[in-house]
Parts: C-alpha cells; structure tokens; sequence
C-alpha cells in the first residue's frame, strides 16, 4: 500500500462492553479492516477477543461483574468494589478520541451511549445487542440519549427500530449480528465424538462461571453411563481452567493435539470433557445436539443454530431480565431450577427424545432470526458520512 492509500483510509473505532460484543465486535472489525484502518476499545475487561484482529486502544477496566447486569446486585458490588475509579479513565480517554476517528461504532447496551453523552461523542453507528424488542423498549430518557448521540442505530426488533423512527432516529432491524458473529477456530470437535449424542457447556465468562460449571457436571454425573453424550467445553477467554478442574473435582489431562484452540481435556476416570477455547464456540456448538449454557451471546447464538438450551435459574439472578429473554427464547431454552437432578432430568428428556429435540430446534431458530445483518452494517459503515444530523 502506498503512502496515499494509507493516509486516505477511513478511520474508525470500536467501542464494546462485554466479552459477548466483544466477540461480535471482532468480528465486525475482520469485515471492516481490508478497507479501512480499524482499532477496538473495549470497554470491560482484556478485550482478548480482538486479538489478532485490530489494535487495542483505551484504558483497561475490570469490574467485579464484568459488566454482566443479570445478576442482582451487580451494579452495587461494581461500586463497592471500586467501579467507579473506572470511569474517569474511560470518560477522559473518549474525549480524547474526538475528531480522531471517521466512525465510531459502539456494541452492547446503554453503556457506550451514556458514556458517549458528556464526552461529545456524536454521529455514532450504535449496535444494539441487549435490548430483544420482546418485552421492554426503550424508554423516554434512553431513546432521547440515543438521539442525541447516533446517527444510525441497528436494533434486535422491529418493536425497538419502530420506537426510535417515531422518535426521529435512523434505525432499522435487518437481522440479528450475533448470527453473522458465531466464532469458529482451529478444532475439530466431530473427531472427538464417541457417544450417539453430544452437548456442549457454555458456564459463561463471569463471577459464577465455576459455580455454574460445577453444577453442569453434577447434572452430567447424575445421567447412566450408557446414555451420557461426548462433553465439550467453550472457555472464555478470561476463564481459569484450573479453577474450573477444582470446582468439578475434575483433573486435567497433559494430552493436546496440535491444533491451537485445543484446551485438552478434564477427567475424573469417568466423565471426559472436551475442552476449547471460545473462539471455536460454533466448532463445538455445531456438533452437539443440546447446550447447558449460563452464557448471554452464545446461549442466543447456540438457539439460532437450532441447539435447544438448559439453563439454570440462580438465586442471584434479576428476574426481569431473565424473563425478557425467555419471552424470546419461548420453549427453545429449557428453564429449571439451580439443582443438579433438575438439570440432569431436563438433559436426559431431551437426549432421549428426538422429535422433541427438532421441535424445539425449529423454534430456536425462528425466534433468533439468521444472520445477514452484517452485510448492511459494513454497507453503512463504509458509506461516507454527512454533515446532517
């Protein structure tokens, strides 16, 4: 490329908070780079997704929920915990930004919008991940933020693109980006597969992540040996392995393959899990046929993928907005209570009953939608920009 070329490329910045948009922004960032100069600022957390893929910029900031607002109390506990020292940083440092960037795309919730308020950030491409369009829409103070900070907003629903219109806003809802943003990586979880049936743990990437692990073997322990599917496991990038091992009173074996998602395997003798690292999520999603997920992003992508979900309700958990997703996810996602027998039944009747597994696929993937919404994304972020808003 020549020194014309280089200084004549868009500009352009990625804003995400939380390991789901991160991934989703990584993703984004890969459409984006062969024709424009692309750098990532995520929010919470190491940003280890965009590794490999664009330059991280911005402060660091690590929350005690990592940003994860389903839990109650979270938002006290990030105080407590001294959240709050994060945000001057994160204010300062997007000031910063002003003028530098010809985009900027921000990915998640509320966050990056509010945060973009009084640090003058304005003409933002805003993708909203959070938000379903299958209970509450926006409301007046979000909706007014928006305005004053977007200029074009992508949403989930029509119900939430059709509320911001009847505001003024330039949104649309062409799809759903986590379909076009399902990771895949170097593993080969088909070659591992023994058992007739497969299913795939996705505990999450937070606090509770080997609390939720834990309870998922339980739950497998308690299914006959001679029906037990093949295990795998997705880890999040800011997973401890060990910790995991501990919490399941599982050891890890010292075998690896040469492919480099491979994490090896946990083993008690009797129950083997297959273990990759998230970037291979889809790897191992797609050869299974049922998912125990705690997680946000991969639970909805994993519905979409016509993979029924098991999913546990914690006693810390903020019932509204678990019951906003169930209102989408509908019978797709298995809902019981945080007991290893319940989980293990709700398993076993899936395992042992196929047309209901295809039931409950259809309608997964029906709700979620597939994915195509990231060619309309890239086409407007590389359209040029106006001086209208």
């Amino acid at each position: 490329m020549s020194v014309t070329e280089a200084a004549t490329r868009q500009r352009y910045l990625v804003i995400s908070n939380g390991h789901g948009e991160d991934a989703i922004g990584a993703a984004l960032v890969r459409r984006l780079t062969p024709q424009a100069h692309v750098e990532a600022y995520p929010m919470i957390g190491s940003g280890k997704s965009y590794e490999g893929a664009c330059r991280i910029v911005g402060p660091r900031a690590t929350l005690a929920s990592e940003g994860w607002r389903n839990v109650k109390g979270s938002l006290r506990r990030d105080v407590v915990s001294g959240g709050l020292l994060t945000v001057p940083p994160a204010l300062k440092f997007l000031r910063s930004v002003r003028g530098h960037y010809d985009k900027i795309i921000v990915i998640g919730d509320m966050v990056g919008i509010l945060a973009a308020l009084p640090t003058g950030l304005r003409d933002l491409i805003y993708l909203d991940v959070y938000k379903t369009g299958a209970a509450r829409l926006y409301s007046a103070a979000e909706t007014w933020a928006i305005k004053q900070t977007c200029r074009t907003v992508f949403c989930r629903g029509d119900s939430l693109s059709e509320k911001l219109r009847a505001a003024g806003v330039d949104a649309r809802c062409v799809g759903n980006i986590m379909m076009d943003a399902i990771p895949h990586g170097d593993y080969n979880a088909n070659a591992r597969r023994r058992a007739p049936l497969a299913v795939t743990l996705l505990p999450g990437s937070r606090a509770l992540t080997s609390e939720s692990f834990a309870l998922q073997i339980d739950a497998l322990r308690l299914i006959p040996e001679e029906e037990r599917p093949d295990v795998f496991l997705a880890v999040a990038g800011s997973v401890n392995v060990e910790e995991l091992g501990k919490a399941a009173s599982l050891r890890r074996t010292s075998l690896l393959s040469t492919e480099s998602d491979d994490l090896g395997e946990l083993s008690d003798g009797n129950l083997t899990v297959h273990m990759a690292r998230g970037v291979a999520m889809g790897n191992l999603v797609e050869t299974s046929d049922v998912v125990l997920s705690q997680a946000g992003t991969a639970t909805i992508q994993s519905l979409g993928l016509g993979r029924p979900a098991i999913t546990f309700i914690n006693p810390r958990d903020r019932r509204s907005r678990f019951n906003d997703e169930q209102n989408l996810f509908g019978e797709a996602r298995i809902v019981t209570e945080a007991k290893a027998a319940d989980v293990s039944e709700a398993l076993r009747g899936l395992l042992t009953n196929m047309s209901e597994r295809l039931r409950l696929a259809e309608i997964g993937r029906n709700r979620i939608g597939g994915p195509g919404a990231m060619e309309a994304i890239v086409a407007e972020i590389a359209t040029p920009a106006t001086s209208e808003h």
